[in-house]
């Protein structure tokens, strides 16, 4: 499972033409889901996610969480992320895990991450999605399973 985060000051999810999804001040996860992933690698990114310190207190230091500041988070699911570049030109997608295994997975991280008490907007798995943001920073942040 590998995640793009992205602190921004709203990000929205628009699908044919018409806004799916937006969220203001928050996190905008970019979720990969590989073969491999099961719900252990999505608890762990889930709490990393929802506690990461990416926010900034009085003192403009980053020493807050998506919850401290009462954020929202908008997850995309994005099947490019488990693409391997290594050989040739064309990204490789053999370590995608299946299209309805990926959306459960999908469906359970964002489960888990409404479980936080954290406002969840989503995307539309496997849709052609136009994804906007202002990234607030920029603040940008790869996180992957490391179990």
């Amino acid at each position: 499972m590998k995640t793009v985060i992205q602190r921004v000051k709203k990000a929205s999810v628009t699908i044919e033409n018409k806004i799916f999804s937006q969220i203001n001040k928050g996190i905008l996860v970019l979720l990969g889901i590989e073969k491999d992933d099961t719900e252990k690698e999505a608890d762990f990114l889930v709490n990393k996610i929802a506690n990461l310190r990416i926010f900034p207190d009085e003192n403009g230091k980053m020493n807050l969480s998506i919850k401290d500041i009462n954020g929202q988070i908008l997850v995309v699911s994005q099947f490019t992320l488990t693409g391997n570049c290594k050989k040739g030109t064309r990204p490789s997608f053999d370590n995608s895990k299946e299209p309805i295994e990926a959306n459960a997975l999908y469906e359970k991280f964002i489960e888990k991450m409404k479980q936080e008490k954290i406002d969840v907007k989503t995307g539309k798995f496997a849709a052609l999605m136009d994804v906007s943001l202002i990234n607030d920073g920029p603040v940008t942040f790869i996180l992957e399973k490391n179990l």
